[in-house]
């Protein structure tokens, strides 16, 4: 029979690194949320219209197609020469996604500023649109900007604003506020 004693060095002996390794973990990411500058996200939106009606189908599976063009060096080089970062750059900074169910595309632009992503991912989707309809003849159907990019309010990524607990301090506690002494107590 094992005693308790025995057994709880066992546990440790067996999950000591899980122990150490969950805290510093944290704090790693903690540390990185501080120092680690905040990224912006912008979304542009892209239609595909069939110039033929009755072909939503069509358009739908033109857009899975031109959704995955969205980060092609063909489409990437025309948008990098508009912002002035290098095609590698871009395509690090944007991608695109379709609905299964929907003629869109979403192209996703990231930078380290608001106007930043915005630009980027308008930049994205003017060159989709050019490179999509100059064979518009030939695939019957053409690309619009539904919805230009707009700037974002606030990072997706964390900045070092951390609230108390995630710095390690403690919250504040909620004490209930007591109603002014002018007044009698509700009963």
């Amino acid at each position: 029979m094992t005693t308790p004693r025995r057994s709880a060095r066992r546990l440790v002996r067996r999950w000591w690194p899980v122990v150490l390794a969950v805290p510093l973990g944290a704090v790693a990411g903690a540390g990185y949320a501080v120092v680690a500058p905040p990224s912006y996200a912008a979304n542009a939106y892209v239609l595909v219209v069939a110039q033929n009606p009755g072909e939503a189908a069509i358009a739908t599976n033109f857009a899975q197609a031109y959704g995955r063009l969205a980060g092609q060096p063909q489409v990437l080089a025309v948008a990098a020469a508009e912002t002035g970062h290098t095609r590698s750059e871009m395509a690090s900074l944007v991608h695109g996604t379709t609905s299964p169910d929907a003629p869109m595309i979403e192209i996703t632009g990231t930078g380290k500023r608001p106007q930043e992503a915005a630009r980027t991912a308008d930049a994205v989707a003017r060159s989709l649109v050019s490179f999509a309809n100059t064979s518009s003849k030939d695939t019957n159907v053409r690309l619009v900007t539904l919805s230009p990019a707009a700037a974002p309010d606030r990072p997706t990524t964390p900045s070092g604003k951390l609230g108390p607990p995630a710095a390690g301090g403690r919250p504040r506690s909620r004490r209930r506020r007591r109603p002014p002494r002018c007044c009698p107590p509700r009963r």
